[in-house]
């Protein structure tokens, strides 16, 4: 009985180190899927403006509707210069605008955004930077 005893703590133990320690293993693949997934669509939005010579009005657009990041949400996209985008431009930690002409990202794990990228809810966001 004993025995059992310890092997079952044993088990507990060994569950309790490796179940979060995959845990982020599997955040650290989604996110890395993300920023692949972003450089993608960006390739194909300038793919757009080059041949259209003017940027997409959505990613379906674009030709990359209904893709998903890796936590189940559209990739929000806000072309700048059209007027659509619902907040100007995000902003780097000092106010300083990411990108000057358009806005590409994900909303991350926690499914939340702000526009500085410092606040905890953006914390996790995926964001297209310094034009790419």
């Amino acid at each position: 009985m004993l025995e059992l005893m310890l092997v079952v703590g044993l088990v507990g133990l060994l569950s309790a180190i490796a179940i979060p320690s995959y845990q982020r293993y599997v955040d650290r693949a989604k996110a890395s899927r993300a920023v692949q997934d972003i450089g993608d669509i960006q390739m194909q939005v300038e793919r757009f403006r080059t041949r259209q010579m003017r940027l997409p009005t959505s990613l379906t657009e674009a030709g990359r509707g209904g893709v998903v990041d890796p936590w189940g949400r559209a990739y929000r996209f806000y072309d700048y210069s059209s007027g659509a985008a619902p907040d100007p431009t995000r902003v780097d930690r000092n106010l300083r605008p990411l990108n000057p002409d358009y806005d590409l990202y994900s909303v991350g794990k926690d499914g939340s955004t702000e526009k500085q990228l410092n606040k905890p809810t953006s914390e996790d966001d995926i964001v297209r930077a310094l034009d790419g």
